[in-house]
């Protein structure tokens, strides 16, 4: 029994080592780590948090080093001059596509969505249909009532934790933010506050969305070893099965969007382009949109709210600062809208700064090779998975004047081409061909719920205790202790608040 074991797998060594050194020889690869296994490469070096194993290990082989995980081939960069390489003219074309991932067969729609097809025409159309009927200037004009009542609703239920217990926790609290204003915005429907229609549903939906964010494809060792997958087959069915609840959820949203045909969303507005070109936009089509923006933007804005709010309670003469600015340029009289944020350059560069320290996803969406490349004067072969690690970029001492610090004064004046502290050196939303589309409705959301936080309460941390600022192992970067504070209604707020209509 031993030689029917061991004799296989030893011969399984022999051959895979064999055939993966024929592959990389003629390549001039980037540096490695040593000590690759057989079989298993480098995997057994991959522990959470990634972004900062990835750091620690770019400090050690350079800006681009080359792993082995499993079958997969994969180079991680920590340079924005080689980030730039990648992003910019035909190289951006060349590394363009996805990996393939079982979340993104089973719940993407077979590779389909925006985020998880390949490049080519149909991820040309996808992208057109964003950028023209669904992320575009006046469709977000369109859905800025929402986004405004959606603050409104926070900042009452805010207002009426505070009167009972001032210590509040926030995490939900962003979370139900984001998620209702997207949801709305795509379907219509309200999932939290006085009218909301299913909160069943909507909790179900929000699951869904986390267990995805904590079991993407670039974590899970099934995806890299075959030998798993044959042996194994639970993470599979668990995926296949989470793709299964979240179609049949977004269905029956598309079915409740069809049955309103005088509704005013995103759905009803593909659901009129679906009558022009049935073929095209198929209900796969429409429901991939529905997935891509939904998931996109919902948590990765809540995060970000949320690492904005602890990052200020840690320093109380920056948030004094920024309440300043509110009340000097605002006044006392209204509520921040989102016209006013052009004049509230403060208010923005506490946003831009929260992005650099804390990117929502710190190695952003890998990328895949679809033909031989040179990157750093490095070989990189054909489907080799490239990984940009933005959170070593956003702490590169060669870029910003004290990395680690969260100082939103760096933003103010300097920053010119080839110095210190550009804000256009910021990747938080990756870069190039397949960057988010929906970067600017997440900056909209983020920064006008900052402001109105900051405008409407005084806040305090618990026990005079500094937040822990710990971040999660999750592709999205989310605190691991959610964040709380001791809230105050500002007297001169109170009457607005309490007026204002949800």
């Amino acid at each position: 029994m031993f030689y029917y074991v061991i004799l296989p797998l030893a011969l399984l060594v022999i051959a895979y080592k064999i055939i993966f050194s024929s592959k990389t020889q003629r390549y001039n690869l980037p540096p490695s780590p040593p000590h690759s296994l057989p079989i298993i490469g480098h995997h057994r070096l991959i522990k959470p948090p990634v972004h900062r194993l990835f750091n620690r290990l770019a400090k050690t082989h350079g800006p681009i080093f080359y792993l082995r995980l499993g079958t997969r081939r994969a180079v991680v960069i920590s340079s924005s001059a080689l980030a730039k390489e990648c992003f910019t003219g035909q190289n951006d074309v060349v590394v363009s596509n996805r990996p393939r991932f079982l979340t993104s067969k089973y719940i993407a729609y077979n590779y389909t969505t925006i985020a998880t097809t390949p490049y080519g025409d149909h991820w040309r159309n996808l992208r057109k249909i964003c950028s023209l009927e669904i992320v575009s200037s006046k469709r977000l004009a369109n859905f800025f009532h929402i986004r405004k009542e959606e603050i409104h609703r926070m900042l009452t239920r805010l207002s009426r934790d505070a009167l009972v217990n001032n210590e509040v926790e926030l995490e939900s609290l962003f979370y139900d933010l984001t998620f209702n204003n997207i949801v709305r915005m795509v379907t219509g429907k309200v999932y939290y506050g006085e009218d909301a229609s299913d909160k069943a549903e909507a909790d179900t939906f929000k699951k869904l969305i986390s267990y995805i964010t904590s079991t993407s494809g670039a974590r899970h060792p099934g995806e890299y070893l075959p030998l798993l997958k044959i042996f194994g087959r639970s993470f599979e069915k668990k995926v296949k099965a989470v793709g299964e609840a979240m179609d049949a959820i977004l269905q029956r949203l598309l079915d409740e969007c069809r049955g309103n045909k005088d509704g005013n969303t995103m759905v009803n507005h593909l659901l009129s382009l679906q009558q022009q070109d049935p073929e095209y936009y198929s209900e796969v089509t429409i429901k991939g949109l529905m997935l891509g923006i939904m998931f996109a933007a919902s948590e990765t804005s809540a995060v970000t709210i949320e690492w904005a709010m602890a990052s200020l309670l840690n320093q109380p003469e920056l948030l004094e600062k920024l309440k300043s600015e509110i009340d000097e340029k605002i006044g006392q009289d209204r509520l921040i809208d989102e016209s006013d944020i052009q004049n509230l350059p403060y208010l923005q560069n506490v946003v831009s700064e929260t992005l650099r320290l804390f990117p929502a996803a710190p190695l952003l969406v890998p990328r895949l090779t679809v033909e031989d490349i040179k990157i750093g004067g490095y070989d990189v072969p054909r489907d080799t998975m490239v990984m940009v690690n933005a959170w070593s970029i956003h702490r590169d001492p060669e870029l910003w004047t004290e990395p680690e610090r969260f100082n939103p004064d760096r933003f103010n004046g300097g920053g010119g081409e080839g110095e210190k502290d550009d804000v256009r050196m910021l990747i938080a939303f990756g870069s190039g061909r397949r960057m988010c589309p929906g970067a600017g409705l997440a900056l909209k959301i983020v920064t006008l719920a900052l402001g109105s936080l900051v405008q409407c309460f005084d806040w305090g941390r618990v026990n005079g205790e500094k937040i822990d600022m710990t971040e999660g192992p999750e592709m999205a970067m989310r605190k691991v202790v959610p964040l709380r504070a001791m809230c105050q209604l500002r007297p001169i707020m109170n009457k607005l608040i309490t007026d204002s209509k949800v």
